[in-house]
């Protein structure tokens, strides 16, 4: 006889995903299976990396993250969104499941435990986002979304997740589900998220960035530190609701920075999204 799921509480708990959910970046962690495929020249995957070196020595600031976002999409622009579907499917749980978090998949499970929705938010693609949303066992996601033209992505960003972009995701998630945003907690590593820590009622920072801390520091917000990436032993049972997402994303050009740079997980890697 299946288990039957909580009743919704009336709140949800909205998660950044890299640096709160795993120890790295989404965006980078299927770089090498990519250039393994031939998506990625070795030249492309220098001129990433350069960009992905901005990124760590400036940080996740708007002129950088605006830079890298012009690199992915031009890098990307022709793929077929089918090839990158596969590649992620194939290689998930190698790659991502020794990143996730342990501290993080508690943290989820004592959410939905609680009967709260749980919505991963990502400035990495879709592709990418949606199967580690549903390994973690999240309800749903929100990424950024790539246009794709006869199977191909096309170069063009439909939709960008990422600062404000997260918080009006937390808004449209409050109003369809009837949930009061003051009831609502949110997690994230990065000042970029700010927009989003804001809008609810029960902010938390996790292992974050300096500019971040600050502000916790000031508003008197929880920090949290996560530091135990470890392999899942589990498969997530199945979701509560169907996990949806902002769309069709571009996990394939967000994967493809900073492969040159990139060598294994890391407990502490930077990322391009937040």
């Amino acid at each position: 006889m299946p288990t039957r799921a909580p009743a919704r509480s009336g709140a949800a708990a909205f998660f950044d995903l890299d640096k709160t959910i795993i120890a790295g970046s989404s965006a980078l962690a299927f770089s090498r299976p990519f250039r393994r495929q031939g998506l990625i020249s070795r030249r492309a995957a220098l001129r990433s990396g350069y960009a992905q070196l901005l990124l760590v020595l400036s940080g996740a600031d708007a002129d950088t993250m605006d830079l890298l976002r012009r690199r992915i999409t031009a890098l990307c622009t022709g793929w077929e969104v089918a090839q990158i579907r596969s590649i992620v499917a194939e290689t998930l749980h190698d790659i991502v499941e020794p990143m996730v978090y342990a501290e993080a998949t508690d943290l989820i499970a004592e959410h939905r435990a609680n009967g709260d929705e749980v919505v991963v938010l990502s400035a990495s693609g879709l592709e990418v986002v949606e199967p580690i949303a549903v390994l973690v066992g999240a309800d749903r996601c929100f990424a950024t979304r790539m246009g794709v033209a006869d199977g191909r992505y096309t170069g063009v960003i439909d939709y960008y997740c990422y600062g404000e972009e997260k918080a009006q995701a937390a808004r449209q998630v409050a109003e369809e589900q009837g949930y009061r945003l003051e009831d609502c907690r949110a997690y994230s590593d990065s000042i970029t998220d700010l927009p989003l820590l804001e809008a609810v009622g029960h902010p938390t920072v996790v292992n974050p960035d300096r500019a971040l801390r600050r502000e916790a520091e000031l508003r008197g917000w929880p920090v949290l530190t996560f530091a135990d990436p470890v392999a899942l032993r589990f498969r997530p049972p199945p979701l509560r609701t169907t996990l949806t997402a902002a769309g069709i994303g571009a996990a394939a050009a967000l994967a493809a920075v900073g492969w040159y740079a990139w060598r294994r997980p890391a407990r502490y890697w930077f990322r391009w999204g937040s």
